[in-house]
């Protein structure tokens, strides 16, 4: 099967030389999202709860485009710009899975687009 671009409006658009996600041999990978709201380009910083729900929301809209589920996510990358926050990036994440959760890493990086404090990365299969 020949890779699949898979880009939908309802997550942001790339800011850069990339695509929101790829098939390719029955997996999704999908990139890095950030809180970017799609309908006004703003980042929703207002707290790290709502950035974080934010992040997931992005995830998701990529997820419906792909045709898949969080139920379909075997891998995740939590990026957070400090491990102090590690807790409340977790809670956030952990309601959008029940059951069987991915394999996952987190880590701090010094730093991460537009001043982010936290992006994710993830990486499906079609089928289950």
């Amino acid at each position: 099967m020949p890779k699949q671009v898979i880009n939908t409006d309802k997550a942001p658009s790339p800011i850069g030389p990339y695509s929101q996600a790829v098939r390719a041999n029955g997996m999704v990978f999908l990139s890095g999202q950030v809180a970017f709201v799609p309908e006004t380009g703003e980042l929703e910083q207002s707290n790290l709860e709502a950035e974080t729900h934010q992040v997931m929301k992005n995830i998701q809209a990529v997820l419906d485009e792909a045709k898949i589920s969080f139920e379909h996510v075997v891998k995740t990358t939590i990026f957070l710009s400090d491990m102090s926050l590690f807790a409340q990036v977790n809670a956030v994440y952990g309601t959008y899975f029940s059951g069987d959760f991915p394999a996952r890493e987190t880590v701090a990086v010094k730093g991460l687009p537009r001043g982010v404090n936290v992006e994710i990365s993830m990486i499906a299969v079609e089928k289950l």
